[in-house]
């Protein structure tokens, strides 16, 4: 993982800075994403206990009462009449929504929302409603169940290699063994099978999206255009000229002789341009102009580089034309010209080449603590200690820390927003303060700053990012939206 993947895969839990467990599932649900409302709450009420079956069956409801589940000792009828009767009374779950053919528990319910109460806890965040919470929640889970039945039903499959090889990447950038990660999740009270089944399901939901929704995106050059000048970021295209010229030097106030004999000078030189003999020796023999030694040539020009009589003069000129004798107040002018081309009108931006190293924040290290450790380092750096050991040593980020933590140049936007203003603010060769990004704590060395320009096909690829990812979310919103239409949903009410 490193601070410049704009566009980290999923499975890269740390850049959320959160535990490894509890960000992973909260975002297999995709919970993140969900509005929250403002105000605090008090203590959740503990569920009140389920009505035993029986009682349920005796009340009379217009609206279809909530459906137990029951344990299995209930369900099993060889036991007595009077032992089933009681267990029946040992309910260990309900339903709170019908989706299709398939029910959302209670229990399912109730471990989202602690997953995603947990979260907010460690970001410090402010409690939502908590009704309101439940409500969205049960939203997601409702949607995410009718899009996991529609990848079933057209066969998008995950086999346990896959599995395998996601789950060992997840351990690998967090710094961990695959046993490692299953410590670490049960020790959050996170079952590992568990674990693997929410992997599993973001998987599945990946490739339903990319397929139903990713694929189907098409993002036009005019779209790209249209951005890039909203954004104020387009390059601006211009027409270059590279022009020639022979000079014949006249005062202005020259006498009929002088002007007889540079007209002369004139009707020879344009004899020679009709002869085998190039413009520039022409140049370099009978030219005036300071440029004569480099056959008369005065390079490429943008139009607002030449002046308006030698711009009109050309404008109509084909490569290789010669145009007819101009009169400026230096004499006669004879232009060439060379060639013409479209190109783009140069910016220069800053790029930086760093290195640093990363300390994550999880279960074990929290941001104080990982400050405090970034801290010394850099004492023992500025005591001696080489950066790039430092890094190797003890740098999180597997992908920059065998380089001695190096990254490569980075133009303005390849990495987050606080590392980079960070960055930014070093001098060659300085050292920052350890600095919060959503990676976790980095302690940041600039290595060298310069200044480059920024290319076409570099800005449009930016736009082009910027504009798939913008309509992605819009398109899979709409695609999330018409899934859950289509589906028989029935929300079971808790009337106890």
């Amino acid at each position: 993982m490193s601070v410049q993947a704009n566009r980290p895969h999923f499975f890269d839990l740390s850049r959320l800075g959160f535990p490894v467990a509890t960000v992973l599932l909260a975002v297999v649900a995709g919970l993140m994403s969900l509005p929250l409302g403002a105000q605090q709450i008090a203590q959740l009420k503990p569920p009140a206990q389920a009505k035993p079956a029986a009682q349920t069956k005796s009340t009379p409801s217009t609206k279809a009462a909530p459906a137990p589940i029951l344990t299995p000792e209930a369900k099993t009828p060889s036991q007595p009449a009077d032992t089933a009767q009681s267990q029946s009374s040992k309910l260990v779950d309900r339903v709170v929504a019908i989706v299709n053919r398939e029910i959302i528990t209670a229990s399912e319910l109730a471990r989202r929302e602690k997953q995603f109460l947990a979260n907010l806890k460690r970001q410090g965040a402010e409690m939502p409603n908590p009704s309101l919470l439940r409500e969205q929640l049960l939203e997601r889970m409702i949607t995410d169940r009718a899009m996991l039945q529609m990848a079933r039903e057209t066969g998008v499959r995950v086999d346990e290699v896959t599995l395998d090889r996601s789950i060992s990447r997840i351990a690998e950038q967090n710094g961990l063994s695959v046993s490692g990660l299953r410590n670490q999740l049960e020790s959050e009270g996170i079952s590992f099978a568990g674990f693997r089944q929410d992997i599993r399901e973001e998987i599945i939901l990946t490739r339903l999206r990319e397929r139903e929704v990713d694929n189907k995106l098409q993002i036009t050059e005019a779209e790209i255009d249209t951005f890039l000048a909203a954004q104020g970021q387009s390059l601006q295209r211009v027409d270059e000229l590279k022009v020639a010229q022979i000079l014949v030097r006249l005062p202005e106030q020259a006498s009929r002789e002088a002007v007889a004999e540079a007209d002369a000078r004139v009707k020879k030189i344009l004899e020679l341009t009709r002869s085998p003999r190039t413009f520039a020796s022409i140049a370099q023999e009978f030219s005036d102009a300071p440029d004569r030694d480099q056959g008369g040539s005065l390079g490429w020009r943008t139009r607002d580089r030449l002046p308006a009589l030698f711009l009109d003069a050309v404008a109509n000129l084909k490569p290789g034309e010669i145009s007819k004798p101009l009169r400026s107040p230096n004499g006669f002018h004879i232009l060439q010209l060379e060639d013409r081309r479209s190109g783009l009108r140069t910016q220069e931006v800053a790029v930086h080449r760093a290195r640093h190293i990363l300390i994550r924040i999880d279960a074990q290290v929290n941001e104080e603590q990982a400050r405090r450790r970034l801290l010394d380092i850099r004492r023992r750096i500025e005591l001696g200690a080489d950066f790039g050991q430092m890094a190797r040593d003890y740098s999180q980020d597997v992908g920059s820390a065998p380089r001695g933590g190096e990254l490569d140049w980075a133009y303005p936007g390849d990495t987050v927003p606080e590392f980079e203003r960070a960055m930014f603010a070093l001098n060659p060769g300085q050292i920052s303060d350890p600095v919060r990004s959503v990676f976790g704590v980095h302690l940041i060395q600039l290595l060298e700053r310069k200044r480059e320009p920024l290319t076409e096909q570099r800005l449009r690829t930016a736009a082009r990012i910027a504009l798939r990812e913008e309509k992605l979310a819009e398109a899979t919103a709409e695609w999330a939206r018409e899934v859950r239409a289509n589906a028989y949903v029935e929300i079971k009410r808790d009337e106890r």
